[in-house]
């Protein structure tokens, strides 16, 4: 059986073919989706917005959030903490034997 599956998604009133695995293409759909509701949001907001600014500021947005969210996800500052404090406690150990 072939995994792979054509769609075509639409995105800003393009079309756009693509072949993805058969178990990521509900979660393609929905990525075009969101897409697609960003961009019609600013256009909404600015009603003589030309598609590609839309699309390159409802990218941006999405670019940002990505961002952000991976500072959210570092967990760096965490692990160098806890390692400072492994090893005041390893000294203190090795101080009361």
């Amino acid at each position: 059986m072939d995994d792979k599956l054509n769609i075509n998604l639409m995105i800003a009133g393009a079309s756009y073919p693509l072949v993805v695995d058969r178990d990521q293409e509900e979660l393609v759909r929905e990525a075009a989706k969101q897409v697609d509701i960003r961009v019609n949001a600013y256009r909404n907001f600015y009603k003589d917005l030309p598609n590609e600014m839309a699309l390159g500021m409802a990218a941006f947005q999405f670019a940002w959030e990505n961002l952000r969210q991976k500072d959210r996800n570092d967990t760096a500052p965490y692990t160098e903490k806890i390692k400072e404090w492994m090893e005041v406690l390893e000294k203190n150990f090795k101080e009361q034997d």
